[in-house]
């Protein structure tokens, strides 16, 4: 019996430390880094240098804002951003967050930002002693029959140990007793047995009552142990005790399944007659209280059904203890078990949660940027595809999920970005499981796009033109421009300034200045458009962005005249000190030209244009003025009736508005001859060295000019004449028909006409092609020595023309 213990209790260390060592080699393959600690740790404990085993810089966790994310959202770690060592924040208490578990792992993620990175972490609470073995009662009461045989076994409550490992309850050992010892089994499910086995018959009359007591020893050291007092009474009668076809029975549930279920019926028989073979249903006293309140077991028929929630995620599996008791004097009782294993069914839907959400995203990220961290989780993850998720991304968005370690995806961006196309994205992300029928969850992540500076400031147009009037106030406003930008902020805060550039020397910041918020256009002088009548200046916006992008407008800008200037007359009429007197014979003829006024006005346009005449036109006089020419004439015969002198005053207007004006006076003299006036100056005593003798210049030189012109005229005229007969001549020589001949003649003769009168003629040459036999070669020679360069008649008679 010794040996078999020992085998089994060397069987179970073996498959404990197996399953040990499977579970950490499995959360060292899903984690990045792995850390020991014992439980009831002190706040400070040293725990592991987290940035250096995951190759941070101390100087970037906290430029990179480093955080500790744990699942069950309790503070257990710090780390001390100084030196980057993590450490206890608050006792740990593994018995109180790893009640069911073997190896208690507290999963931390470590998240850093910019870029954000997350690393897993994993930090195992190694259990201590500090639990002793404890009892549920201090003593059990026992009724054996004495007609029980050896090797009888009495189910007992064992010990609980909230520690794990080799810290748990190792043995048990009864005290000093020649009849009973103690028994320990393990099922396939390594749920351990405490039976209280009868190793010699019992005496009723020889010892009625036993007081033993049970001890409980756990594997820590030092060993703790706790105690309690099995008190066996021993009783005469009923010999049988009910019994059950199998010691235990498995039976499978569906979770959710309905209250009044049918779980399970047990039937226990009992040999005996009457009272002592009657048998009740119940549970076993060590049936826990969760147990009792989920199933519930008649009395009578040993049926087992559903009463409270089946739940897998809480609870997959079910150990059930039924006590089979008789209605005899003295009451035997049967012992099973009921295994039940709970079937999943898909009942969660998936969990969605974002961890960690970079908003607003620059318009100028590259591919991959990180832009949130998701988390998903299904409750179902246990069983099979109820707990495969697959997430993916709803839509066409610039961006995609990147699934990471475990149940983490990265949303990173996955196409161009414009702000000025899309200020914000939807993206809605859909978690969705593999069980049947299938559950989804969906959430929506708004990414907000922020604007970088991408596009520079814009006019309507690349050129614009103004018109300024002259003799504008100083600082008027002539103009606005006005530029747009399709960023917002600063990007698209516009400032305008004049390119700098120079006018005829003087910079553009002279003539013009511009306020750079609003864009207007003021003048700082008084244009006067008889000094400038045109320039181009260049307006620059600039936006506010960094760097700054910036757009120009080339800015056209004309003077527009006004009616500020007179007509001015040109000499001798401007002098006002000294009058013009002309002399006119009174046997002129109508039309006979007297004098011509000359003037010019400095405007521009119709201010520009002038017209003459009579300041007063109803006198009588036998003198005109032309309107546009502004010449005098005598407009009718001179009759003897006329006065001898007439002195006529002369307005010159422009066509401005209003109307500008100058006045000349004239004093004409009738005389009979011209010499007459000589005469007449001596006799008057009348002086006119300055101005008569100005107007005999002036009329002598006009008379010696005109001679020579029409002189040399004659003479060129001549010349041609000679070489036109010259070139006819030799063109008759030639053999060419008298008819082509007279034509050509004609020709000259017309061109010549046309080119006195000083008329360029276009039809004035007609060509015929002749019909004569190819001149001999020596005549050919002759024609080009007449008639210049060329391959025919043809030719050579256009270059004589030209």
């Amino acid at each position: 019996m010794e040996a078999t213990y020992l085998r089994w209790k060397y069987t179970s260390l073996s498959l404990a430390f197996c399953l040990f060592l499977l579970q950490m080699a499995w959360d060292l393959v899903l984690c990045q880094l792995h850390y020991i600690i014992p439980e009831e740790s002190k706040h400070g404990t040293f725990v592991g240098r987290i940035a250096q085993d995951l190759g941070l810089e101390i100087s970037e966790i906290n430029s990179r804002v480093l955080r500790i994310v744990s699942r069950d959202e309790k503070e257990y770690f710090q780390v001390n951003l100084q030196n980057g060592i993590l450490f206890v924040n608050n006792i740990i208490d593994r018995e109180e967050i790893c009640p069911e578990t073997t190896v208690c792992i507290i999963h931390l993620e470590i998240i850093v930002d910019k870029p954000v990175h997350i690393y897993h972490v994993d930090v195992e609470i190694e259990d201590i002693n500090d639990n002793y073995p404890v009892f549920s009662a201090k003593e059990y009461s026992i009724v054996i029959a004495e007609s029980r045989v050896v090797e009888s076994k009495f189910p007992l409550e064992g010990a609980v140990d909230e520690d794990v490992g080799t810290n748990s309850i190792r043995a048990y050992e009864l005290s000093s007793n020649g009849v009973f010892a103690i028994e320990i089994k393990k099922d396939k499910h390594q749920s351990e047995s405490v039976e209280l086995v009868l190793k010699k018959p019992l005496d009723r009359e020889n010892q009625p009552f036993y007081n033993l007591t049970l001890t409980a020893f756990d594997g820590g050291k030092p060993k703790l142990s706790g105690t309690t007092q099995l008190l066996i009474t021993v009783q005469d009668s009923n010999d049988n005790a009910p019994a059950f076809q199998e010691s235990a029975y498995e039976v499978t549930l569906l979770e959710n399944a309905m209250k009044g279920t049918l779980v399970a019926k047990v039937i226990a028989t009992d040999p005996d007659e009457g009272d002592n073979g009657k048998v009740t249903y119940e549970f076993s006293s060590q049936v826990p209280s969760q147990v009792r309140s989920t199933f519930t077991i008649d009395q009578e028929t040993g049926e087992i059904r559903v009463i409270g929630e089946v739940d897998f995620e809480k609870n997959n599996y079910y150990n059930i203890r039924i006590d089979a008791t008789d209605k005899g004097q003295n009451p035997m009782t049967g012992h099973c078990k009921i295994l039940v294993s709970v079937i999943d069914i898909n009942d969660n839907p998936p969990e969605m949660t974002v961890t960690s959400l970079s908003v607003p995203v620059p318009e100028d990220s590259p591919m991959g940027t990180t832009v949130a961290i998701i988390r998903i989780q299904d409750k179902d993850k246990d069983s099979g595809a109820n707990g495969k998720v697959t997430c993916f991304i709803a839509g066409k968005v610039p961006f995609k999920l990147n699934p990471t370690l475990r149940e983490y995806y990265a949303l990173t961006v996955d196409g161009p970005l414009d702000r000025e196309i899309a200020s914000v994205y939807e993206v809605e992300i859909i978690a969705r499981d593999g069980g049947s029928p299938v559950l989804s969850v969906a959430q929506t992540i708004n990414v907000e796009i922020s604007d970088v500076n991408d596009n520079a400031p814009s006019f309507a147009q690349l050129s614009d033109t103004i018109f300024i009037t002259e003799n504008n106030p100083p600082g008027s406003h002539v103009h606005t421009v006005s530029a747009t930008d399709s960023d917002i902020n600063q990007n698209s805060f516009i400032t305008y300034s004049l390119t700098e550039g120079f006018i005829e020397g003087i910079p553009v910041s002279s003539y013009l200045s511009i306020n750079p918020e609003s864009g207007k256009i003021f003048a700082l002088l008084s244009f006067d458009q008889e000094q400038i009548h045109f320039f181009q200046c260049s307006v620059k916006a600039c936006d506010a962005g960094l760097a700054p992008l910036s757009g120009n407008l080339i800015l056209n800008v004309f003077i527009v005249d006004v009616n500020d200037n007179a007509p001015t007359l040109f000499p001798p009429f401007s002098n006002l000190d000294f009058p013009v007197t002309e002399i006119v014979s009174r046997s002129a003829k109508i039309g006979h030209p007297v004098t011509k006024i000359r003037a010019v006005d400095a405007d521009s346009g119709y201010n520009a244009f002038l017209s003459y005449g009579l300041k007063d036109p109803m006198e009588k006089t036998p003198f005109g003025v032309g309107q546009h020419t502004g010449e005098i004439v005598i407009s009718r015969p001179v009759l003897e009736s006329d006065r001898d002198e007439y002195k006529l005053f002369i307005v010159v207007k422009d066509h401005g508005d209003p109307v500008l004006s100058s006045t000349v006076t004239i004093t004409i003299v009738l005389v009979e001859k011209i010499q007459d006036i000589t005469v007449e100056q001596n006799q008057k005593g009348i002086e006119y060295e300055d101005g008569s003798n100005a107007n005999i210049y002036l009329i002598l030189a006009i008379c010696i000019i005109s001679v020579i012109f029409l002189l040399t005229l004659i003479v060129y005229t001549v010349i041609r004449w000679h070489q036109y007969s010259v070139e006819l001549k030799e063109l008759k020589q030639s053999n060419l028909g008298s008819s082509i001949a007279g034509s050509w003649t004609y020709s000259m003769q017309r061109h010549y006409r046309l080119w006195l009168n000083g008329i360029t003629s276009k039809n004035d040459l007609i060509v015929f092609t002749p019909n004569v036999s190819q001149p001999p070669e020596h005549d050919n020679v002759s024609i080009q020595q007449g008639f210049g360069t060329g391959s025919s008649g043809q030719e050579l008679v256009l270059a004589s023309l030209m």
